[in-house]
């Protein structure tokens, strides 16, 4: 499968449940100055999820091009990436948790087909101090949907001395698996709403933990680390609680905020944890190998060629929203990706004026989905 037609699959999977497909927001937000750049699908939503009425309705969806600046220097392994697609559905007081656990598990297992026995789930442990219950109701969900395919779906609280503990469906704390805009619960503010999370985790295979130069090779693993068995490929957030002087309360009706990466549900889809060898980057990956003389499979290689790719295809999408380069602001971190880029050609021996190269192809990849790209 590839990249454009997983989005266009998820979109009108979306649109055939009710709700309305809306084009992606800008990379560099719209009055909001508290942060540079949009990085994550609900950002342009937070409005809507606090109250104020969407002019489409109470159901959209949409594919959202996402940059996370933090992310600059883990760019480099097989995850990580400045620049991603985040494909996210909200539900604004409509639809809820049996709806969204049910969709979410058609769409992946059939309409992607990905097999259920490599799909794992985290819930919220709850949290006796400030009497907010685990989320039972979600893990009846999730249950229910992996016996209608004959599967048990055991659920087991997440203990790190034990690891996987054979199970299916496991519940974290409020560091893991819960969202408010302020982080966990005690950090909510009065009127403040906040709630619950459910991730879904793909398991790419025991094996890919057990190098030997691996800092996870000795340790227990679970859904949540970071061994590299595990790649977390969406979040689905049930936002039913507000903050009061009472403590937590439920909201009159709840609302869903999904969030799966694009590049991440395609590595599953292909079977490979190596986000770089899906189609969004196999393109410029050749380009930089014709560049440089050098192959991707090679070991000194890879690193570097992810870091350019990263980079330079964030940068033609910065460049497309406006953003020029500068010392300050969107520009500063725009001009540190592009000497990044240039930096480790250089590693790659490469001296030519390269990176224009590199943007025709980021261009000619995306110009369907994000026609910017070419116009600007």
């Amino acid at each position: 499968m590839t990249a454009r037609e997983l989005r266009e699959k998820y979109l009108k999977f979306f649109e055939s449940k009710g709700n309305v497909i809306v084009s992606s927001s800008s990379l560099v937000p719209e009055n909001d100055p508290t942060t540079l750049f949009t990085g994550s699908g609900m950002q342009p939503m937070v409005p809507y999820l606090i109250g104020e009425k969407h002019p489409l309705g109470t159901r959209i969806v949409d594919s959202q091009k996402c940059f996370r600046s933090q992310d600059i220097e883990e760019v480099g392994d097989n995850r990580h990436t400045t620049f991603f697609e985040m494909l996210g559905n909200w539900s604004f007081g409509d639809y809820f948790k049996k709806e969204q656990i049910s969709w979410m598990f058609e769409f992946l297992t059939k309409e992607v087909g990905l097999d259920p026995k490599n799909l794992y789930i985290t819930v919220f442990r709850g949290n006796e101090e400030l009497k907010i219950s685990r989320d039972s109701e979600a893990v009846d969900f999730w249950k229910d949907e992996f016996s209608k395919i004959g599967m048990e779906a055991r659920d087991v609280d997440f203990a790190e001395r034990d690891g996987m503990q054979d199970g299916r469906i496991f519940y974290y704390d409020e560091k893991k698996n819960w969202w408010s805009r302020v982080g966990v619960p005690g950090n909510m503010p009065n009127g403040e709403p906040g709630g619950p999370d459910s991730e879904m985790f793909w398991d790419f295979g025991a094996e890919l933990m057990l190098h030997e130069n691996s800092s996870f090779k000795n340790e227990p693993c679970h859904v949540n680390c970071d061994c590299g068995r595990f790649l977390e490929i969406g979040n689905n957030v049930f936002m039913q609680y507000v903050k009061t002087e009472k403590g937590f309360e439920l909201l009159p009706n709840g609302n869903i905020d999904f969030g799966g990466g694009l590049e991440r549900i395609l590595a599953a889809q292909n079977g490979d944890p190596d986000i770089f060898k899906t189609d969004l980057f196999t393109s410029i990956i050749n380009k930089i190998e014709e560049i440089s003389g050098k192959k991707y499979g090679e070991s000194a290689s890879a690193y570097d060629m992810r870091v350019i790719a990263d980079h330079l295809k964030a940068s033609t999408f910065l460049i497309a929203d406006g953003v020029v380069p500068s010392n300050t602001q969107q520009g500063y971190v725009l001009r540190r990706l592009i000497r990044r880029a240039i930096r480790y050609c250089h590693i790659l021996g490469v001296k030519e004026n390269f990176t224009s190269k590199i943007a025709d192809v980021v261009v000619e990849m995306y110009k369907n989905s994000y026609p910017e790209l070419e116009k600007n």
